[in-house]
């Protein structure tokens, strides 16, 4: 085969395309040839676009505002012939630049690593056989197969269509689905107008369909309409927008008063050269300047830590909406349990049979009454089992010593159920081969499948589906010897509340005997005259750690929702065992409430709002209704997670707070609208990355209300000398090693702290509730005092009562700001706690970082090389006492502060109960 083959696949008959292609419609590719086309055309993917530069993107890091203003600093003090400070200024500069750089580089990194975890994938037919392969692996001549869901992963000619449907309004702008059909078209045509190809990035919305990969990567037409794609991560995100917005205000705020100070010390007569250091001074030691990388890096850490709890985060927002959730509205099968389906009991003839063994394994019996049925007794029984068998798109595998079902569970339940009857499914379906199929679609309810019975013998439709679908279309029933009878329809809606008010879900199967000659389906054939065969019970079984994640929500605040379209007896049985619980309004809220998707259909958007909240349960849920719930719920003020898997399911997904689709089962459509996928599907991963985001939240507060202190201490300190008229007791180079080594050294160091161990027994946070509460507020003040009384007090009292110089007493004014840092980093390992309470060694990061950060305060005041880059000056014993008395004061009053308003919130919260 030869790259330039021609384009106009849509002229060209079938056989011809898979001819040219050197391709076999029914085996597809040999894994040989696949590796061949691979290293031939490449992967199946679209050229990156070349990315800024790194030495352009370095740059980008001067262009900040306070950047200019220490660049020009430092060309002033090189003018005026300050040769260290200048060069000091310049390197500090040029430091906090790397950092900046290298914090965002590794951001963008983690979120581009996390994004590769994603991977589409596709379904072929190799060497003879159906598989899953990445989609990056398509090669041309390989043979797709595509169902409702799919985004086709590459451009294809098709070659059978069975009512395909396909959005192409990502290619074409077209709104409305596309019919699909084989067949040659016109020389000519435009892209919309080529019905016979499914072009790779649409969305396959209906039905199925096989076709050949003509094109892959960049040959294929999204791929020459798009061009390059741009895979570049947006670490932007509301928060750090909004404290960006905060930087720049405290920017323009400081800058105000630096040039205030300037002008004050100049028309009080002091040197212009000395009031602009002190206004530079000023405005170095007031501005958080790295706290938005500060919290870009934090927030890309946290995107770390759930991607090992299998919850990969697509955008970055959903980090910070995680830590407020107020709901989360799950799916139940495979999310909140086992996803191993197991057939229990099956009706058939009128009677009740049970089925024994669990999982995918086979061992297990068909009993009635305590006996083995016998398959030639039971002719309903069989027949039941053989319809579950045959009207069956999936099959029982092993891998790794594990039997798994590649497909659906629920038919992956069915296989089994027959073998153990002695049903072999190879034989089976060689006996009974298969001629068309209306494959399963969420609007119709239903599966059926057309078989041959053997030469002259009348062909057989078997259909399984929702009782209330098939019941209403079958005029008789088997009955136990074989013979048709009128349908038991009272006997028949008895064994399906029977069975669901044990927690199983109830298949129903019927079949239709056709014409010898019969070759197709359609819908028209199967609307009535069905004979009725038999049910089929299975369970899914709550998976244990979803258990314990439904009580670790509720402790938090959170109320868990399943949304399923199970009956409402099988849902209201899983959730029970799950321990759901109804709320939001209910007088009770240990009432379990369970409401149908007909019930939901009934309310205005006020009542259904208020059912929302209260229910636990919405049973027998179409996928649009989901969108309304997530609405309704939205509209009382909550936070609402979805989980979704489905086409449909995806703009619930897009409107709730955060969509999370499923990584195993979920469609292409369900991940683009998702904000997070899991990996695992299961919802315990859910708590965890709710956990996660809290926490991450948690330590971001806590990185916040450690650093504020340190910068509006500096500018006070400098404001109140200015005021007072005395020597600046800091310089512009000194504020700068305090801003870029602490933020290093001490700041980040709280990036590592663990969750609290009351992290989910707290409320979820209100999302408009600002960063920093009036507590946290108060608590900034009170540090920032502490800092300017034991500083300024330092700078006092090294010159008059101990007549040290002013260099010295500099040295302890940056070594009393740095050690209050330092014991300040103790304090806020917990907001609310003493740090004995989070665990003294939980954290061994704060501990390297508090002794990195003194030995370099070591070299800052001993080191003769630092002495004169930074001005400083080796201290004795007693100013070194006064250092540590400061800042150990300082932690003791912060702990008090902690201890007190603890106190009142606990009596605060002891009185309400007491009123309640």
């Amino acid at each position: 085969m030869k790259e330039d083959s021609p384009t106009s696949w849509h002229e060209v008959p079938e056989p011809d395309v898979v001819r040219m292609l050197k391709s076999d419609a029914t085996g597809g590719l040999t894994q040989g040839e696949v590796d061949e086309r691979l290293r031939e055309f490449g992967g199946n993917e679209m050229t990156a676009q070349k990315r800024m530069s790194e030495w352009k993107r370095f740059l980008l890091q001067f262009a900040q505002p306070l950047m200019y203003i220490l660049l020009v600093a430092s060309v002033v003090t090189l003018v005026l012939g300050e040769y260290v400070d200048s060069a000091v200024i310049f390197g500090v500069t040029f430091m906090n630049a790397l950092v900046g750089f290298l914090q965002e580089s590794k951001a963008e990194k983690a979120i581009e690593a996390l994004s590769k975890m994603v991977l589409t994938e596709a379904t072929v037919r190799r060497d003879g056989r159906k598989q899953r392969v990445n989609s990056v692996k398509l090669v041309p001549g390989d043979i797709v197969l595509l169902q409702s869901g799919d985004k086709v992963p590459a451009d294809l000619r098709l070659l059978i269509v069975r009512n395909l449907q396909v959005d192409e309004s990502a290619l074409t702008g077209e709104s409305v689905a596309v019919e699909k059909e084989v067949g040659v078209v016109e020389p000519g045509a435009g892209i919309g107008d080529r019905k016979n190809l499914a072009f790779a990035g649409t969305l396959v919305t209906y039905g199925q369909a096989e076709g050949v990969v003509v094109a892959t990567g960049n040959r294929t037409e999204t791929g020459k309409i798009a061009g390059l794609i741009d895979g570049a991560a947006d670490l932007s995100t509301p928060l750090t927008r909004k404290i960006a917005e905060f930087s720049k205000l405290v920017l323009w705020v400081i800058l105000g008063l630096a040039v205030l100070s300037f002008v004050i010390g100049v028309v009080r007569g002091e040197k212009a050269v000395d009031m602009f250091m002190a206004a530079v001074a000023l405005a170095v030691g007031a501005i958080p300047e790295g706290l938005p990388a500060a919290v870009t890096i934090t927030l890309a850490i946290g995107v770390s830590r759930m991607a090992k709890h299998r919850a990969i985060i697509r955008k970055l927002p959903a980090v910070e909406s995680l830590g407020s959730t107020t709901i989360i509205c799950s799916d139940k099968t495979g999310t909140l349990t086992e996803n191993k389906m197991t057939v229990q009991q099956v009706f058939a003839g009128g009677k009740l049979f049970d089925v024994t063994g669990s999982g995918y394994e086979t061992a297990g019996e068909v009993m009635m009454d305590g006996e083995i049925a016998a398959v030639d007794q039971h002719k309903a029984l069989h027949e039941t089992l053989l319809a579950g068998l045959l009207n069956n798109d999936s099959q029982i595998v092993r891998d790794d010593d594990q039997l798994k079902v590649e497909g659906d569970p629920t038919e992956g339940a069915l296989i089994v159920a027959a073998q153990k009857l002695g049903l072999v499914p190879e034989d089976t379906h060689d006996a009974h081969p298969r001629l068309d199929v209306i494959p399963f679609e969420s609007e119709h309810q239903f599966m059926a499948t057309l078989h041959s019975r053997g030469e002259g013998e009348p062909r057989v439709i078997f259909k399984k589906g929702s009782v209330e679908r098939l019941l209403e279309r079958c005029t008789h029933g088997l009955g136990d010897d074989g013979k048709l009878a009128p349908v038991d329809v009272e006997g028949v809606n008895a064994a399906v509340e029977q069975m669901a008010a044990k927690g199983m879900r109830v298949l129903a199967f019927a079949r239709l005997e056709v014409a010898h000659d019969h070759k197709e389906l359609d819908h028209d054939h199967l609307k009535d005259g069905l004979t009725f065969l038999g049910l089929q019970g299975m369970i899914d079984p709550p998976r244990a750690e979803a258990i314990l994640s439904v009580r670790k929500c509720r402790e938090a605040g959170i109320q868990v929702k399943m949304i399923t379209g199970d009956h409402a007896l099988t849902a209201r049985s899983i959730a029970m065992q799950l321990g759901l619980r109804g709320g939001g309004g209910g007088d009770d809220e240990t009432e379990l409430i369970a409401v149908t998707g007909r019930e939901l259909e009934k309310l205005s958007d006020d009542e259904l709002a208020y059912v929302a909240e209260r229910a636990a349960v919405f049973a027998r849920v179409a996928p649009e209704q989901k969108l309304k719930l997530v609405k309704a719920l939205q509209s009382r003020g909550h936070i609402v997670a979805m989980t979704g898997d489905g086409v449909n399911d995806a703009p619930a997904l897009k409107q709730a707070d955060i969509g999370v689709a499923m990584g195993i089962t979920g469609t292409d459509v369900a991940k683009g609208a998702a904000d997070m996928l899991l990996t695992d599907d299961n919802f315990a991963s859910i708590q965890a990355a709710v956990e996660e985001g809290r926490s991450v939240f948690d330590n971001l507060t806590k990185f916040i209300i450690w650093t504020l202190p340190t910068n509006f201490g500096e500018a006070t300190i400098l404001l109140a000398a200015i005021l007072l008229g005395t020597a600046l007791p800091a310089l512009p180079v000194q504020l700068l090693w305090i801003n870029m080594v602490t933020a290093v050294l001490l700041g980040l160091m709280l990036v590592f702290e663990p969750k609290e161990r009351d992290l989910m027994q707290r409320p979820p946070r209100d999302p408009k509730q600002p960063i920093i509460t009036f507590p946290l507020f108060m608590r900034t003040g009170l540090v920032t005092l502490i800092l300017l009384i034991g500083a300024f007090g330092a700078f006092l009292w090294e010159q008059e009562v101990r007549g040290k110089s002013v260099i010295e007493a500099r040295t302890t004014v940056i070594n009393v700001i740095v050690v209050v840092e330092c014991f300040y980093l103790l304090n806020c390992r917990s907001l609310l706690h003493s740090m004995f309470f989070v665990g003294l060694w939980t954290n061994l990061a704060v501990y390297a970082g508090i002794a990195a950060m003194l030995g370099a305060q070591v070299l800052f005041t001993h080191s003769a090389l630092m002495n004169r880059l930074f001005h400083s000056a080796p201290l004795d014993g007693t100013s070194w006492l006064y250092v540590f008395g400061v800042g150990v004061a300082a932690y003791c009053v912060v702990e008090l502060e902690k201890w007190i308003r603890l106190k009142v919130t606990q009596k605060d919260m002891d009185a309400g109960s007491q009123d309640s």
